[in-house]
């Protein structure tokens, strides 16, 4: 997968947590993931179809989905439930969508399905493209969260 392809989904991580939650979000290396391993505790995952098929997934620690989201709401949020778990799914989508349209500027078209939660302690993300997993771990102040990006080329 080209970085080109990559670095959108960065960038648009960086822009959605910063714009949403006033959290700065700074990305380490680049590394290709070689199990399905969640390294978070609660992971939205969103299938992309189009120009190319794959998927995206964020994995957040429980204290860094605990302080975006007290940020983004307005109010303490403490726990992994119901409302956390939509707010998840909300920001994948964003990210998601950010990120597709700067692809789509680029003349890659790109459509993108509901995304899904898991939560837990040691849960795995399966991704559905052959092609390698590049994970993009992000520290915040709060604590860590790891973005995934697979495509099939």
């Amino acid at each position: 997968m080209e970085v080109k392809y990559i670095n959108p989904f960065l960038n648009a991580t960086i822009n959605v947590i910063k714009t949403m939650a006033f959290v700065d979000a700074r990305p380490g290396k680049p590394y290709v993931k070689k199990d399905d391993a969640a390294v978070g505790d609660v992971s939205g995952i969103i299938g992309i179809t189009g120009d190319n098929e794959g998927t995206l997934s964020i994995s957040f620690s429980q204290a860094c989905i605990e302080a975006i989201l007290t940020n983004m709401l307005g109010e303490s949020i403490s726990g992994i439930n119901e409302e956390v778990r939509d707010a998840v799914g909300e920001i994948t989508n964003m990210i998601s969508g950010d990120a597709r349209r700067v692809l789509d500027e680029m003349g890659l078209k790109l459509s993108a399905a509901i995304p899904t939660v898991i939560s837990g302690k040691d849960h795995t993300i399966t991704h559905i493209s052959t092609g390698p997993t590049i994970a993009i771990p992000f520290t915040t102040d709060h604590g860590p969260f790891t973005v995934e990006v697979c495509f099939a080329h």
